[in-house]
């Protein structure tokens, strides 16, 4: 009889290590887009979060001072020709204190009795109105920021708060 040799199985064949290394191509090629995207998430999901935090600090602020505003003394413009318009607020308060909200660029600025106080580096636009002619006790202020994120991206919030009841 005739006795066949043994063959060694051990070693990979041709096709398994193109097999190997196109599948391990594909999830490298994945997992940078996977990190990237997270990355991306991630830090958009921060700048939104700030942006949250920051606005409604401001607009306590500012409705809280706004609602000491004597009606008669309020009068809405803007700081500079470079600015929008209707983006500067100046009223007088009970105590006699006069008090302006004002644009400056991308800065949101507070002043009173010579003091400044810099409320936010990140706005973009800055409105007060009033909503209903027939009443100027009633203020409607709006406000944008936007904070850059990754890679020439931005997070954008706005916020509107309606009727700031001021003194009569």
């Amino acid at each position: 009889m005739h006795k066949r040799a043994a063959r060694n199985s051990s070693g990979y064949t041709l096709p398994e290590v193109m097999l190997t290394v196109a599948i391990t191509g594909i999830l490298a090629g994945l997992g940078g887009s996977l990190i990237i995207q997270t990355a991306r998430f991630y830090l958009q999901g921060q700048a939104r979060d700030a942006l949250q935090k920051e606005a409604r600090a401001v607009m306590y602020v500012m409705t809280r001072e706004l609602r000491q505003a004597q009606s008669a003394s309020i009068v809405i413009s803007r700081y500079s020709s470079a600015q929008p318009y209707y983006s500067m607020i100046t009223f007088t308060k009970e105590q006699g204190v006069t008090m302006s909200f004002y644009q400056y660029g991308n800065i949101l600025e507070q002043q009173w009795g010579g003091h400044v106080q810099i409320l936010s580096r990140d706005l973009r636009y800055l409105g007060f109105t009033f909503p209903r002619s027939d009443d100027m006790t009633i203020l409607s202020v709006s406000m944008t920021l936007q904070q850059a994120t990754y890679q020439g991206q931005s997070q954008v919030l706005h916020m509107a708060s309606e009727k700031v009841q001021v003194m009569d």
